[in-house]
C-alpha cells in the first residue's frame, strides 16, 4: 500500500525552509528553525560543539527518535545539510504551471538541500500520524556541506548509533540509489626556481613556471580511467616581464570511487613533479589532503536492498549508479555505517535555474516513510 503524503504540506514546509537564508557558513537562523520544529515533532535535539573548530554559524543537529511498537528493526539514521551555495539570500520561489518550483531567478532555489529536510518532516508527521511502528531512527542534519563536508567531517564516528544510513542529497529522479561515489584529494604544489635576468642573463635562472609547465605536461590528467579522474584549478605565477619568474604553485585535485586509486593517482603527480624539478634544479614542495573517503556498495549490500524494497513499496522503480562527487555519505561511511545517497529529483543546482517538482517532493517523503516501514519488517 502506497503511504499518502500531505502534498500541500510538504510543499508549504518546503517553501518555507528555502526562504530561510542560509548560505553556507551562515547557517544560525536555519539550525535555531531546525531545532524548534524538530522539538514540537516530540523529538531529542542536541547540536554538537563543532561550531568553534568548523567556524560554521551552527553546530551539527544530532536528532533522536526512540523506537516505537517494535524493538526489533534495526537502528537507522537520515542525514541532510542546512546549508546552500550563494546567491542564496532573500530566496523567492514560485510554483509554475508545469509543476516546478523555481526561484525569481535572481538566487538558487535551495533545493539541495532543503527538499530533503522538507521530506524528512512530512516523513514524520505522517508516520506519527498513522501510528507507524519504527526503529530508533536519527536525524543527521550538517553544516557546510557546500564548503567541502566541513560539517560531516567535524563529527565522530560515535555520535551516531546507527546500522544503516540514508543521505537524501542526490540528484537524479526519485528512486535513484547513489551506491559509490569517489574519495578526492585537495593538493597543493609549490615550485622555487631562481630568478634572473630575463633579457641580460636568462641562462642562470630557473622559471618555475615553465618548470611547473612541463610537470603539469608530465601528469596524466582529465579522465584517467573509468573510476578516477584528476584536475589542475589553478595555476599561478607573477612577476615583472625582465625577471625570470621564480615561484610557481598549483592546485589540484585527484578523485576515484577506489581508495588506492585516488592515492596512486597523487602518487603519480608528486613524482612527476619531483622528477621534473629534479631535472631542472627547482625546488618542488607537494601537499596532499583526503578531504573525504570514497565508498563503494553492492546491490547485495543490505543497506542498498533495504532501499530498493522501500523504494519499490514506495510505487517507483529503484535505479543504482555511482556518482563523480562526495557528499556526507563518504564521512558516514567512513565511520563504518553503511550509507547510500537518494535521489531527491531536484535539477540545474548550484545555478538560478534550480528547480525540484512538487511530485518529487512528495515522492521523497514516500520513500522515506517506506524505508522506515520496510525495515520494521526485518
Amino acid at each position: 500500500m502506497i503511504t499518502m503524503i500531505n502534498q500541500e504540506r510538504i510543499t508549504k514546509e518546503f517553501m518555507d525552509l528555502v526562504q530561510i537564508d542560509s548560505v553556507t557558513q551562515y547557517e544560525q537562523q536555519i539550525s535555531e528553525v531546525l531545532k524548534t520544529k524538530f522539538t514540537e515533532l516530540g523529538l531529542e535535539v542536541r547540536e554538537d560543539n563543532t561550531k568553534e573548530e568548523t567556524g560554521h554559524g551552527a553546530g551539527n543537529l544530532i536528532v533522536t527518535w526512540k523506537a516505537e511498537g517494535t524493538n526489533e528493526a534495526p537502528k537507522l539514521f537520515f542525514t541532510c545539510h542546512m546549508d546552500t551555495v550563494a546567491p542564496g539570500e532573500g530566496i523567492n520561489p514560485q510554483i509554475s504551471e508545469d509543476g516546478f518550483i523555481r526561484s525569481d531567478g535572481t538566487t538558487i532555489l535551495g533545493a539541495d538541500d532543503k527538499a530533503g529536510i522538507a521530506a524528512l518532516f512530512e516523513a514524520i508527521r505522517v508516520i506519527q500520524e498513522n501510528n507507524i511502528p519504527h526503529g530508533q531512527i536519527q536525524f543527521v542534519i550538517t553544516v557546510g556541506e557546500e564548503s567541502g563536508l566541513i560539517g560531516a567531517r567535524a563529527m565522530k564516528a560515535e555520535d551516531i548509533d546507527a546500522e544503516f544510513g540514508f543521505a537524501l542529497d542526490s540528484n537524479g529522479e526519485v528512486g535513484g540509489i547513489c551506491v559509490a561515489a569517489p574519495a578526492r584529494a585537495q593538493i597543493t604544489m609549490k615550485i622555487t626556481g631562481k630568478s634572473a635576468h630575463a633579457g641580460v642573463n636568462p641562462e642562470d635562472g630557473i622559471s618555475a613556471i615553465q618548470v611547473a609547465a612541463k610537470a603539469i605536461a608530465a601528469m596524466k590528467l582529465g579522465r584517467v580511467d573509468h573510476e578516477t579522474t584528476a584536475n589542475i584549478g589553478s595555476f599561478s605565477g607573477a612577476g615583472p616581464l625582465n625577471v625570470v619568474c621564480d615561484y610557481a604553485e598549483i592546485l589540484a585535485e585527484a578523485r576515484s570511487i577506489v581508495q588506492s586509486k585516488v592515492e596512486n593517482q597523487v602518487d603519480h603527480m608528486r613524482n612527476a613533479l619531483q622528477a621534473t624539478c629534479e631535472q631542472y634544479g627547482a625546488k618542488a614542495e607537494f601537499e596532499s589532503d583526503i578531504a573525504y573517503p570514497a565508498f563503494k556498495l553492492t546491490d547485495e549490500d543490505e543497506v542498498v536492498k533495504l532501499a530498493a524494497r522501500a523504494i519499490t513499496s514506495a510505487g517507483l522503480t529503484p535505479q543504482t549508479f555511482p556518482s563523480g562527487g562526495g557528499s556526507d555519505a563518504n564521512i558516514f561511511n567512513g565511520f563504518g555505517i553503511p550509507t547510500v545517497n537518494l535521489a531527491l529529483g531536484y535539477e540545474d543546482i548550484h545555478t538560478t535555474n534550480e528547480r525540484i517538482k512538487v511530485s518529487s517532493l512528495v515522492e521523497a517523503a514516500r520513500v522515506v516513510v517506506s524505508i522506515v516501514k520496510e525495515s520494521a519488517k526485518s
